[in-house]
């Protein structure tokens, strides 16, 4: 039974209730015959069905938080990390769940907009050089760095890292091919996974990865202090 069909019936459930005669009228319109309503009715769903129920459901959450103003890209990025998907997601996946729900980024940033749109998520240097801390994960910091491999250096990859101020502890790193929001959010959550509840000042430099929407709303969900490097003083952190 494809997906209109299944539609149809449960709108014909609901909308006959009480009525009679209405479920032979509405059958009509849309020409089923009562056996093949009911069969479908009382068909279980599938285990796809059921997923692709949950991506819809939470796409749609998570899109509606944002106000419309997200994309496949970084909703991939908000489901990777939801709780409730329990199943891997694809860019693909996404795109088509979209399609199907008919969602489409809202926010059009014009080209003389587009360094205000980047500093939205910037904030003031709140560490402020003070590096003397008396307890564990009151102040991560955080980096990433450019590595070269290769008998010439032909190869390069992303380092990514977190960093507990007291006792310099590496709490988690990453490698990836490119600097990303999504490389970052990936070790901040190895992070928060190896530590459990905490809420510390994180502070990084202004690099894209960090000022990103995605990035920032990822942090915001455990509750932590931002702060950045000013412009120009890699000494700050």
């Amino acid at each position: 039974m494809n997906k209109q069909h299944r539609q149809a019936y449960l709108a014909i459930k609901e909308t006959s209730q009480g009525k009679r005669g209405a479920v032979t009228k509405l059958l009509a319109v849309v020409g089923v015959s009562r056996q093949a309503y009911y069969k479908g009715l009382k068909r279980e769903e599938t285990a796809w069905e059921a997923r692709d129920r949950r991506l819809k459901e939470r796409t749609q959450h998570w899109f509606d938080f944002h106000h419309q103003g997200i994309g496949a890209g970084n909703l991939l990025v908000n489901l990777q990390h939801d709780e409730s998907i329990t199943f891997e997601v694809t860019h693909k996946m996404v795109r088509r769940v979209m399609r199907e729900l008919g969602l489409k980024c809202q926010i059009r940033v014009k080209k003389h907009s587009r360094q205000k749109a980047s500093e939205q998520y910037i904030q003031d240097n709140v560490l402020n050089q003070n590096f003397d801390t008396d307890a564990p994960n009151k102040v991560w910091l955080s980096d990433s760095t450019e590595l070269r491999f290769g008998p010439n250096g032909e190869y390069k990859i992303r380092l990514s890292g977190v960093l507990d101020l007291y006792g310099r502890l590496l709490l988690s790193h990453h490698l990836s091919v490119t600097e990303t929001s999504a490389a970052e959010i990936e070790v901040f959550q190895r992070a928060f996974d190896s530590v459990g509840a905490v809420h510390p000042l994180i502070h990084t430099d202004r690099g894209s990865a960090y000022t990103s929407g995605a990035f920032n709303n990822f942090l915001a969900r455990y509750d932590v202090t931002r702060s950045m490097s000013r412009p120009g003083t890699p000494f700050d952190a």
